[in-house]
């Protein structure tokens, strides 16, 4: 039988521990993501309903196909930051007549949609999802254009924004520019260049300059509608494809463009019906323990999120601190690795290479389950050749073709996040638990080694060393790496697609397999390089 038995005893005070730990990250989690969903406050929230005008979720809701989800993207991003958390803009992925759309929103309640230098990093991630996945991107605009006073930081890589969805329309990847009111400056080169343009009526003002600016510029006195209303640009201009008489309008008439697309995915989807897991997905809220350092068992997270609980266990006696196997996700296949007692060794790095391999050999994407401290160190390992071993697991991570997904449940620390295909390497989505924490490696490692070259520096100069003061940067060091390791820290910064809550990550991950197998699914057939025997 290849359906997974559960040790979890969700009776067991560990169990409760854990789950109440959980929760109160997610209660954390909740405050800081409400934040970006009260956009500019209340104030300009009020003064946009006054002006007749739907909030920027508000629209996405009513472009969506009804009953449909729609998983949000980096809704952190900002956290942190001298601005407010979600830049200032809504993206994510969700269905619109049938066809899985990227969807992006400028939140017009924040100094007008402006892009500060956060709002274009969301952007950038957003494009580079749709762009891999093949999906229709829907642009919800709304925009002053840059935050004039952070332009420095905007204007030079800006412009890839353009590049982006020339090189979409250039893919025959359809791109849709819907909007609601302002498209100044560069703002205005987001219609300039997607496929289709809808614009409201009297609301919509596109134009590079506005009046106060061609006056200094030219001479020349103007008025918004003659220089860039939508009427303007769909009887003269030729801007706009499609003159909407409201907002309601404009978001069905979105709908009709994207119904008349011909769109097809590259694979169908699943037709056979797809068994739920046999166990409760809110016992995942008592799997990982509050302390990083206390392992758990990553099949009862595989259990609880693979259809039936039905997994196939690749090399289960070797390197056994790494599982792989097979199962299916939503009905789609998947490979998964998911790190058991946190350390990778030679065995599990050989083991994951060799998976990753057939996975390509097959065209199945992977799912890597992130808990791990590293790669081992000491003698006897660097003896054994932990170095070629890890080398040859990043090498087939980073030459694998097949679509990667990857999860941070727990620890993602050094080179085994990584080999776990870490952000550096390209998974099409990465999402994290609010339990997970990743950096150069543990706090309390990184302070003590930071502690013995400090006091070994002391020694080779023949100085004494300062107990109490290696006691206080010791607790400088860990706070610091703490909190600079946490999941919304590193959210914020958009090392991930969003902070999840455990119980949604079947949901999240079958949208995402969804969504990915829009485009080819197909992996390396060779080309990994060398690999250090």
């Amino acid at each position: 039988m290849t359906v997974l038995a559960s040790a979890l005893d969700p009776a067991s005070p560990e169990y409760a521990d854990h789950r109440a730990a959980m929760l109160a990250k997610l209660a954390e989690l909740d405050a800081e993501q409400a934040k970006a969903l009260e956009g500019g406050g209340e104030k300009y929230v009020k003064r946009h309903r006054d002006r007749g005008k739907l909030l920027a979720r508000e629209r996405i809701e009513l472009l969506l196909d009804p009953d449909t989800p729609f998983l949000e993207l980096s809704p952190l991003a900002a956290w942190g930051s001298e601005y407010p958390v979600g830049a200032s803009m809504v993206t994510g992925i969700g269905v619109v007549e049938g066809v899985e759309c990227l969807i992006t929103a400028n939140d017009p309640t924040v100094r007008g949609g402006a892009s500060n230098p956060w709002t274009l990093k969301k952007a950038f991630r957003a494009h580079e999802i749709g762009h891999a996945n093949r999906l229709p991107s829907l642009h919800l605009v709304e925009s002053g254009g840059a935050d004039l006073p952070s332009q420095k930081e905007i204007f030079i890589p800006g412009g890839a924004l353009f590049k982006h969805l020339t090189q979409a329309s250039a893919a025959g990847i359809p791109t849709i520019a819907v909007v609601f009111g302002n498209s100044t400056a560069g703002g205005a080169y987001v219609p300039g260049m997607c496929d289709h343009v809808i614009m409201v009526k009297e609301r919509a003002k596109v134009f590079l300059g506005g009046p106060p600016l061609v006056k200094m510029a030219t001479g020349e006195e103007s008025d918004d509608e003659s220089l860039g209303g939508a009427e303007m640009h769909a009887r003269t201009s030729g801007l706009a494809d499609h003159l909407a008489e409201d907002e309601h309008d404009a978001l069905r008439r979105t709908r009709r463009v994207v119904a008349r697309l011909n769109w097809r995915k590259a694979h169908a989807d699943p037709a056979a019906p797809v068994e739920p897991p046999k166990y409760d997905a809110d016992e995942l809220l008592g799997v990982v323990p509050g302390d990083l350092r206390t392992p758990f068992d990553p099949r009862e997270v595989i259990a609880r999120v693979v259809d039936g609980s039905d997994f196939d266990e690749f090399k289960p006696l070797y390197g056994t601190s790494l599982v792989t196997g097979w199962a299916r996700l939503h009905g789609y296949p998947v490979g998964v690795l998911a790190n058991a007692q946190g350390v990778l060794f030679s065995e599990e790095s050989q083991k994951a290479a060799q998976f990753i391999q057939l996975a390509n050999q097959r065209d199945i994407p992977l799912l890597f389950l992130h808990n791990t401290t590293g790669y081992m160190v000491g003698k006897e390992y660097e003896q054994g050749g932990i170095i070629k071993h890890g080398a040859m697991m990043i090498n087939a991570v980073s030459n694998s073709r097949v679509p990667h997904l990857s999860v941070l449940m727990g620890a993602s620390y050094g080179a085994g996040h990584y080999g776990m295909c870490g952000r550096a390497y390209d998974p099409r989505f990465l999402f994290a638990w609010p339990s997970a924490k990743s950096a150069v490696m543990g706090p309390q490692q990184l302070a003590g080694v930071l502690s013995i070259v400090a006091r070994q520096s002391a020694a080779a100069k023949g100085k004494p060393y300062d107990d109490d003061a290696d006691a206080a940067l010791r607790a400088m060091v860990e706070q610091q790496i703490e909190s600079e390791s946490l999941p919304m820290f590193l959210s914020g910064r958009l090392y991930d697609d969003g902070v999840i809550d455990p119980r949604d990550t079947r949901t999240v991950l079958g949208i995402c397999l969804s969504a990915l197998h829009t485009a080819p699914v197909e992996g390396a057939r060779g080309g990994f390089g060398v690999f250090r025997m």
